[in-house]
């Protein structure tokens, strides 16, 4: 009998905070768990929203000059963007001769890379960079520094 007391108690309880969190004033269960219901399904969305525009980036801009291409990267921070960046210079043939980068609340990288041979283009480039950007983890087959062999 005291296990129910207590139950009914908890579930008046949590009743009431589910209650206090939606905007209605309804005290019939049904439309409270309904309302909770769809305030939740209103925080998915805008979850799902906010990963999106962080996996997005802000600004690539690729321009080629005498040395090789000047490569500027605005991007959310996180998600590995540094290394998926560095990933894409390898995957397509680029040495980094110099690099800046910033890491505030988002990052920004400023570089000049050189390619191994002449014949890359800057669209090529960018459209690297793009995918390797916007690729989820585990998307693009990236050698990891750790596995690397440096005995040569």
């Amino acid at each position: 009998m005291v296990y129910r007391v207590r139950r009914g108690v908890a579930l008046r309880r949590n009743f009431h905070v589910l209650r206090s969190i939606t905007t209605l004033k309804s005290m019939r269960r049904n439309s409270v768990i309904k309302d909770a219901l769809n305030y939740i399904k209103e925080l998915k969305l805008k979850i799902e929203a906010m990963n999106e525009e962080c996996q997005n980036p802000k600004e690539v801009m690729v321009e080629r000059i005498d040395l090789g291409f000047l490569v500027r990267v605005s991007c959310a921070k996180g998600q590995e963007a540094l290394v998926k960046i560095l990933g894409a210079f390898e995957e397509v043939g680029l040495n980094v001769l110099q690099a800046t980068v910033s890491c505030n609340d988002s990052l920004f990288m400023e570089a000049i890379v050189e390619a191994a041979d002449g014949d890359l283009e800057a669209s090529a480039l960018k459209r690297a960079l793009l995918e390797a950007l916007i690729a989820k983890k585990g998307e693009i087959n990236m050698i990891s520094p750790v596995a690397q062999d440096y005995s040569h």
